[in-house]
C-alpha cells in the first residue's frame, strides 16, 4: 500500500518539478537515462573541455535533512495535506533486524518518490553550478564536472 500511494505521489508531483530541473540533471528523471549523461559528457569533451571531476555524496540518501527538503518542496506544493503525507513518509522510520527505528534524516530507500525528493534537493546544487558557469553532469547523488571554467571560481 506505501508503495501504490508513493506512486500516485509520484504521479502528481513529477509534472510539477520536473520542468525546474537542470539540464544536467539525468537520473531518475523521465526521458532521460545513463546513455544521455554519456553523450552530454562526450560533448563536453568534443568542446574541448580537458579535464573533468568526479563527486559523489556520500550516503546522500541516507542524510537528507527533512526541515531543508520539505522547505524545497513546499515552495512549489501548498496543499498541507500533500506536504504531511511525504513527511510521514521521511519520518516513518526502518525496520533493522526486526526492530523499527526511527528516521530523523534521510529519505525511505527504494521508495518510488525517493529519487523525486532527492533531485528536488539536489537541484540548489545544480542551480549553483550554473550560475557559477560549471560544465556538468548529475546523475543522482554522483556529478561530473568538466574543466574549462576560470580559475578561482
Amino acid at each position: 500500500m506505501d508503495r501504490l500511494i508513493q506512486q500516485a505521489l509520484l504521479q502528481v508531483l513529477t509534472p510539477i518539478f520536473e520542468p525546474q530541473f537542470s539540464e544536467a540533471s539525468f537520473g531518475f528523471r523521465p526521458g532521460r537515462r545513463a546513455h544521455d549523461a554519456v553523450k552530454k559528457a562526450r560533448q563536453y569533451v568534443e568542446e574541448g573541455y580537458e579535464w573533468a571531476v568526479d563527486l559523489d555524496i556520500e550516503k546522500y540518501f541516507d542524510r537528507v535533512n527533512h526541515h531543508i527538503l520539505m522547505a524545497r518542496v513546499a515552495r512549489k506544493v501548498t496543499d498541507k495535506r500533500v506536504l504531511t503525507l511525504i513527511r510521514r513518509y521521511l519520518t516513518a522510520g526502518v525496520m533493522i533486524n526486526g526492530v523499527v527505528m526511527e528516521t530523523a534524516e534521510g529519505t525511505p530507500q527504494g521508495g518510488p518518490i525517493s529519487p523525486l525528493l532527492a533531485n528536488i534537493l539536489l537541484d540548489d546544487l545544480d542551480k549553483e553550478l550554473e550560475k557559477r558557469g560549471h560544465k556538468f553532469i548529475r546523475y543522482a547523488d554522483d556529478c561530473n564536472s568538466r574543466g574549462g571554467w576560470p580559475m578561482g571560481q
